[in-house]
């Protein structure tokens, strides 16, 4: 399936809208990405062409959740096909009763609770408030992340530039987190009432509207999800 290219940040939202999954870079056969349906020298151009500063705007804006929900890939999900999507791949549990019944990692939950604490916290000051500054934990760090985006607990809520002293740019920026139920109300958009097996049901044909057989046959999997 062929796209146009797209050169504004308007295109892109419907691009995202028209097929609901939209990786950052290409990760679903026969399914566009971001980077699929822009030019190279678009990215990291620092103007309003760039792909790369509107992957923060999807989340901002609500108009796409944005985070590694599978395969530890980044992924923009429309607001339409949000809550779908987290009825199928979400859990019913909270994360403390997970975490107590193994299913989640002691990493993983000290993550969360600092970002329900202080929503839309930046990475650097996470790590540090969890206590995993020092360098032999960023891998723990790195994985509690993707833990808890695979989980659909949080979601990638922006980014954040780094400043010195005198409040001058200095540094890379930094990634922002928030829980997913943060993100939604902040969005306007309600959860499901739904069970799993209708939302999948739903989701699957809605995937059918959308997808090639091959990206269907992919997502299907990833969803757990058949005919």
């Amino acid at each position: 399936m062929n796209y146009e290219i797209t050169n504004t940040y308007e295109e892109a939202t419907q691009i995202i809208k028209r097929v609901g999954i939209l990786p950052l870079a290409p990760l679903i056969p026969g399914h566009p990405s971001l980077g699929s349906i822009t030019e190279p020298n678009q990215w990291h151009s620092g103007t309003i062409h760039d792909p790369w500063s509107w992957r923060v705007r999807f989340p901002g804006d609500g108009t796409a959740a944005y985070g590694k929900m599978f395969k530890k890939k980044a992924i923009l999900v429309s607001r339409d096909w949000f809550p779908y999507v987290l009825k199928v791949l979400g859990h019913s549990d909270e994360p403390d009763k997970r975490y107590k019944d193994g299913l989640l990692s002691k990493a993983a939950l000290d993550v969360y609770h600092v970002i329900l604490d202080d929503e839309g916290i930046d990475t650097r000051e996470l790590r540090g408030r969890v206590g995993m500054k020092a360098k032999e934990m960023k891998l723990t760090f790195d994985n509690a992340l993707l833990e808890l985006q695979g989980n659909l607990d949080i979601v990638i809520s922006g980014v954040k530039e780094k400043v010195n002293d005198k409040g001058e740019p200095n540094g890379w920026n930094s990634t922002s987190y928030e829980t997913v139920s943060h993100w939604m109300l902040d969005a306007g958009i309600t959860e499901l009432s739904k069970t799993r097996e209708e939302a999948g049901s739903d989701l699957n044909h809605m995937l059918k509207s959308v997808c090639t057989p091959e990206a269907l046959k992919y997502l299907q999997k990833q969803f757990h999800i058949s005919d």
